[in-house]
């Protein structure tokens, strides 16, 4: 919007709403009488809303809406959780974000032994239906955005929310939020997987169509840089290697024979921020416009929202320190600033304290009262991509956009995503990254601000209660008392039938857990199907 368009905009749009809304004049002006305009754009350059979608999804941005504040939770137990997520929303968080423990992740039910030590430690168990009733206690399904970080049981937990949904009268297709489901980035990054790299693709395409079908409002899979970029990789890597996962999972919908259109319009996509502000705002507009590129080159999509990135963030999680934590208030600060100047549509913001264990509720509040006074009290959404056109950020934009798409060229010849998860040319590269990394750490260059290796660390502020293993035996040793093991057992075998037959076993797992079978029964069952992944496959 050059000078004369913006006084064009001015006379024709700004002076006619301020005059019909003059509570909102604020909202539109510095506090010098400024007037803001929506956007910036000059000569017959592109603004935001417009393809290749650099500068963002929407023509106004955060003019229109605010990202959703979703902040991540998960401890203890169901009970405590709820009790959590209910804070977090009394204190205006706009969506939930569930962190489960890890024996939920890997397929374990809380009364495994293999989960013993691990219950409720770095998120919430979910064993059964009544926990994810319990978990979601006074919450309206149909009318929260509810996330799910769940990859290798994604099926599980999806299978365990419609069954919710069902059984509290909420129709399916009113469900809304996201599901991780992104399974191959477990191969190369975090360590979570339960079946073998093929079985396991083949239950994400699952949830993929399931979703497309059946739950328009819901994205089946949430792509993710998030953790490729925690376990060490660089800006430029972590764009390419989430794209290139993207790309794996559309071939396995197109094989599929699903409407990559339809599919298009339910991914999404989760980024991390780290401290770079500017790389890291060029990051999300490169990843935006690489995507839009792939979608058109690559699978010939022609619906414009289908080839929109639309993706989650949260601020880096590896970039904390336990030294002085109270300097992770300023971190998470620029990172979300460069997630809102990058065009997240979501956002999470850690807690000051996780160096150190799961923040408190004090430390969870601060976190989302600096979400609150981004949107509310720093001017930043007044003006969609308010950057653009800076020549610094433009050209770090290009550069990354080149990088990323170098890479994803090198991998290509590689045999593509799938070989190079397989034959570990990409969790190789990840590594190389985060070796790198430390040395710079532990040489001085790159240093925290604050680190001193002689200090003392400040004890957990925060501890999980150890009494909760015991108390979730008692109840899973209760639930099994009460319910049909026939029914149960019959459910089960449903599930390995049409695993056998490659058919969609979403609707069994649906039933299964409405007959009380347990997520760690429907993942044996699975298991005995397509086996277990082992690391020296």
């Amino acid at each position: 919007m050059n000078m004369s368009e913006f006084e064009r905009w001015r006379r024709d749009v700004y002076d006619p709403f301020v005059a019909t809304h003059p509570e909102r004049k604020a909202s539109f002006e510095t506090s010098s009488d400024l007037t803001l305009p929506p956007t910036f754009v000059e000569g017959d350059d592109v603004g935001p809303g417009e393809p290749p979608y650099r500068r963002g999804i929407h023509p106004t941005m955060y003019r229109g809406r605010l990202w959703t504040m979703r902040q991540y939770a998960g401890f203890s137990s169901p009970k405590e959780t709820n009790e959590r997520f209910r804070y977090l929303l009394e204190r205006g968080q706009t969506g939930l974000s569930v962190a489960f423990d890890l024996p939920t992740q890997i397929g374990y039910d809380s009364d495994d032994p293999l989960a013993l030590g691990e219950v409720g430690r770095v998120g919430v168990p979910i064993s059964t239906l009544d926990d994810l009733d319990q978990l979601f206690d006074q919450i309206p399904l149909d009318r929260v955005s509810i996330s799910m970080t769940i990859n290798s049981t994604a099926p599980i937990l999806i299978a365990l929310l419609c069954a919710l949904a069902k059984r509290r009268g909420v129709p399916i297709e009113a469900l809304r939020g996201t599901v991780q489901n992104d399974i191959l980035k477990e191969f190369i990054a975090r360590g979570t997987q339960r079946y073998p790299v093929g079985p396991s693709l083949t239950l994400a395409t699952d949830v993929i169509e399931f979703a497309t079908e059946s739950m328009p409002r819901f994205h089946p899979i949430s792509i993710s840089g998030y953790h490729i970029r925690e376990a060490g990789s660089t800006a430029v890597e972590e764009v390419a290697f989430t794209l290139a996962n993207g790309i794996a999972y559309l071939e396995q919908a197109k094989a599929r024979g699903l409407d990559l259109e339809q599919v298009g319009r339910r991914l999404s996509f989760f980024f991390n921020a780290h401290n770079h502000l500017f790389e890291e705002i060029a990051k999300f507009r490169a990843a935006r416009e690489l995507w839009y590129r792939i979608t058109g080159d690559r699978f010939a999509m022609k619906d414009e929202r289908a080839r929109q990135l639309r993706f989650h963030t949260q601020t880096g999680g590896s970039t904390l320190t336990a030294h002085e934590p109270e300097n992770n208030v300023v971190r998470v600060t620029v990172q979300a600033l460069s997630a809102v100047l990058g065009g997240t549509q979501s956002l999470h913001t850690n807690g000051a304290d996780e160096a150190l264990s799961l923040p408190t509720s004090e430390s969870a509040k601060l976190a989302l009262r600096t979400q609150q006074i981004l949107a509310n009290e720093s001017g930043v959404t007044e003006v969609a991509d308010p950057l653009g056109g800076c020549p610094y950020v433009e050209d770090l934009t290009s550069r990354v956009l080149s990088a990323a798409d170098e890479l994803i060229r090198e991998i290509d010849k590689r045999g593509g995503t799938v070989a190079c998860v397989e034959n570990g040319f990409i969790r190789g590269r990840i590594e190389e990254s985060a070796y790198r990394a430390q040395v710079a750490i532990d040489d001085g260059s790159q240093t925290p601000v604050g680190v001193d290796a002689g200090a003392e660390i400040p004890d957990a502020p925060f501890t999980v209660d150890t009494s909760i293993e015991a108390q979730r035996c008692d109840q899973l040793a209760q639930f099994r008392q009460g319910r049909d093991s026939a029914a149960v057992e019959k459910a089960l075998v449903e599930v390995s039938a049409r695993s056998k037959a490659g058919d969609n076993v979403m609707p069994s797992l649906i039933s299964a857990i409405e007959n009380n079978a347990t997520l760690g029964e429907i993942a044996r069952t699975l298991s005995e199907v397509h086996g277990e992944f082992r690391d020296d496959q």
